[in-house]
């Protein structure tokens, strides 16, 4: 029977570290969200340069894995996955562009819009059904985060409360047919019924495509907001536990549990509803702040680097999407590091 392994991740931060006086420094006058607990300000993060594109960022997180495997061994990727947030063109992925300047002729190659900060197990689950199902061998999984310097920089949002948390940066992971990093099961939940909940709008009223003097921002509300922490530390430990389930095993048996990283509330909150310590649940959002989709790799490669996780480790990714329309966890057993 096939085995399917999240064999390698691989990582890349964009420029030197932003501090959070950038933000800080320049507060709006009136910003009712300014105390909420999902907009306590990290220290640091890094930006795209204004040029960057999300092919630039996923180009040089995939060069440690060339280093690793081999330039020809990538070249033979079947399977290319990306999902970027924030898109640089508005009716065209950044995969094709991404296989060019890799040299990849992919059977499949599809860019993911759906599942946000939890798409790295979406694009994990997509990938092994594919390898599963004797379509290819290896496949390529990438989230490349650029909004926080192009999005949240802007004159108008840059006061915001919401502009200090977000983050840039790329993680990449390579899945193979192999008994390598086994991927060991993976829940994931597409959630209709909050979809819609997250809006991008503009204080005029117009659509994002409109010219116009208003600047495009995240609707968060007052009550939105109030959802998305509701949601957000139900979801999580929910997914965990229901894998864990499958799994015959208890989640206080995880080694190291990655997650996405909205804020410090939702990290702590999800580590103590499933029992687990902080040394156990590692995390980047002091150095990177909320990275959305990117978060998983960049976290679980950090991880692996520091010998956070070892060989044989129980490693679960989880996470949510937007304000709640998708929830995700993958179980992998760590296999041997490069």
């Amino acid at each position: 029977m096939t085995t399917v392994s999240l064999t390698d991740v691989a990582s890349y931060l964009p420029g030197e570290p932003v501090p959070a006086a950038f933000y800080t420094e320049h507060p709006a006058a009136e910003d009712k969200l300014r105390d909420s607990p999902m907009f306590k300000v990290p220290p640091y993060r890094h930006h795209v340069a204004p040029d960057e594109t999300n092919a630039d960022l996923i180009e040089r997180a995939v060069q440690p894995l060339i280093e690793r495997h081999g330039r020809a061994e990538i070249r033979r990727v079947d399977v290319l996955l990306v999902h970027s947030q924030l898109p640089d063109q508005p009716f065209v992925g950044a995969g094709t562009e991404v296989a060019r300047r890799l040299g990849l002729a992919p059977r499949w190659l599809i860019d993911v819009a759906n599942a946000g900060c939890a798409s790295f197990v979406h694009m994990l689950e997509l990938a092994r059904q594919i390898l599963l199902g004797g379509d290819g061998r290896t496949a390529l999984i990438c989230n490349a985060q650029s909004a926080a310097g192009q999005l949240f920089t802007q004159s108008q949002v840059r006061g915001l409360s919401q502009a200090a948390i977000p983050g840039d940066g790329c993680g990449v992971g390579y899945v193979t047919t192999s008994a390598h990093a086994p991927v060991l099961g993976i829940e994931g939940r597409h959630i209709a019924a909050h979809a819609g909940d997250m809006t991008m709008v503009r204080d005029d009223g117009r659509k994002y495509w409109e010219a116009g003097d208003a600047q495009v921002r995240i609707g968060f509300t007052e009550t939105g907001v109030a959802h998305v922490l509701e949601r957000g530390n139900r979801l999580v430990p929910q997914v965990v536990r229901e894998l864990c389930r499958r799994l015959d095993t208890d989640p206080t048996d995880i080694d190291c549990l990655i997650t996405n990283q909205p804020n410090r509330t939702f990290l702590q909150n999800w580590r103590q509803a499933l029992g687990l310590p902080a040394e156990r649940h590692p995390d980047t959002f002091d150095r990177c702040g909320n990275l959305f989709g990117a978060a998983m790799p960049v976290t679980l490669d950090d991880a692996v680097r520091s010998r956070q996780i070892r060989d044989g480790d129980l490693v679960v990714l989880a996470g949510f999407a937007h304000a709640g329309d998708y929830a995700g966890a993958a179980a992998v057993r760590w296999g041997q590091g490069w």
